[in-house]
């Protein structure tokens, strides 16, 4: 029985170019105003929760409010600078982070698509093989590496004859 096809997707080089140009776009804005992290950074400033992200907002308020509480000390324009820049990165992450789901879902599909009907393909390679039909041994001897077992489990250990 043949597999049903779960997804059907076709891009044309003008889309393909457009996504492109768009990415680029994106890619030229963020230069010099992105960061990137080492896991340890990333670990040792973490991230807000939705709770701080709400005390945040409140203290902003507040020293909107209330400015002769604000300590001379605290640069409250690199404040701003920052408390603004970060709330137009999260909207703008919250519609990529979108996409990107797009993308690696519909990949995913594409993905299992190719993968069982290569299946299929080998397979009836396979067959083809055994009946000796000419031409598919090559072709079967080749993709059959894909499905060797090892013969050890543990690296420098061989299997154990019984």
């Amino acid at each position: 029985m043949a597999l049903e096809n779960l997804i059907s997707v076709e891009f044309s080089n003008a889309e393909l170019t457009k996504l492109d140009d768009a990415i680029s776009i994106i890619e030229s804005v963020l230069i010099g105003k992105t960061i990137n992290l080492t896991p340890e950074q990333r670990q040792q400033y973490g991230s807000i929760a939705e709770q701080n992200k709400l005390f945040v907002n409140k203290a902003k308020g507040y020293m909107e409010q209330c400015p002769q509480y604000v300590p001379p000390f605290l640069d409250k324009a690199e404040y701003d600078k920052d408390y603004d820049a970060r709330q137009q990165m999260e909207s703008r992450m919250q519609r990529l982070n979108s996409l990107t789901e797009q993308f690696s879902d519909t990949k995913i599909l594409l993905d299992f698509d190719n993968y069982h009907n290569s299946l299929t393909f080998y397979r009836n390679v396979k067959y083809l093989s055994s009946e000796n039909v000419p031409g598919t041994n090559v072709i079967y001897d080749d993709m059959k590496q894909f499905f060797i077992a090892p013969t050890s489990t543990i690296p420098g250990e061989s299997e154990k004859q019984d």
